[in-house]
């Protein structure tokens, strides 16, 4: 009973979750990027590669799931999708799949962007943490991890040179403060 309750809280925070993405793209009122990161796409693909994993490869038995691990992913995966529509928000027409800034672009420091500075990709790996509690095995969660991490640095990188170069020593100072992806974590 509770790995079917696991399994439905799972689907339906991956649903709300990609929707937030959808939402936010459908409503982009933003223009094009004038200055990019394509480095970054490495970063993405790695990310998927994570993901890839993690939805592809079941642990041998998904049924015999400790009830901790259900519950940490009953818990983790709500609290991903709020932070996800927060950060989302918060960070308006700025948001995009590709690093990148607009010729408005702002230094977002509200929200979630006061404790994190990438607070969506602490969303992704809430997302893919909860999936794992459930769906995998502990060696294939540690590779899992460390494609995510891989790809998620390049990703965090590029993108803070993006906002460096723009907003200098503003960015500079906001960095120095504020984590980038995981609490405490700098």
């Amino acid at each position: 009973m509770l790995l079917q309750l696991a399994l439905a809280d799972l689907a339906v925070c991956w649903i709300l979750w990609i929707l937030v993405f959808v939402v936010r793209h459908l409503r982009r009122s933003g223009g094009e990027a004038v200055v990019t990161a394509p480095e970054a796409r490495k970063g993405i693909i790695l990310q998927g590669l994570a993901f890839a994993l993690v939805w592809t490869y079941t642990g041998p038995v998904i049924f015999e799931r400790p009830a901790i691990l259900l519950i940490l992913s009953m818990l983790l995966g709500p609290l991903s999708v709020a932070l996800a529509w927060f950060a989302v928000r918060h960070l308006g027409k700025q948001w995009r799949v590709q690093a990148g800034l607009n010729a408005d672009h702002e230094l977002v420091q509200t929200g979630p962007y006061r404790f994190l500075r990438h607070p969506i990709y602490a969303s992704i790996l809430g997302m893919l943490l909860a999936t794992s509690l459930i769906w995998i095995s502990w060696p294939m969660l540690v590779l899992a991890l460390i494609f995510y991490f891989a790809g998620t640095e390049i990703r965090v990188r590029a993108e803070d040179r993006l906002l460096e170069g723009r907003f200098k020593d503003s960015f500079t100072a906001y960095r120095s403060r504020v984590p980038a992806y995981i609490p405490i974590l700098r």
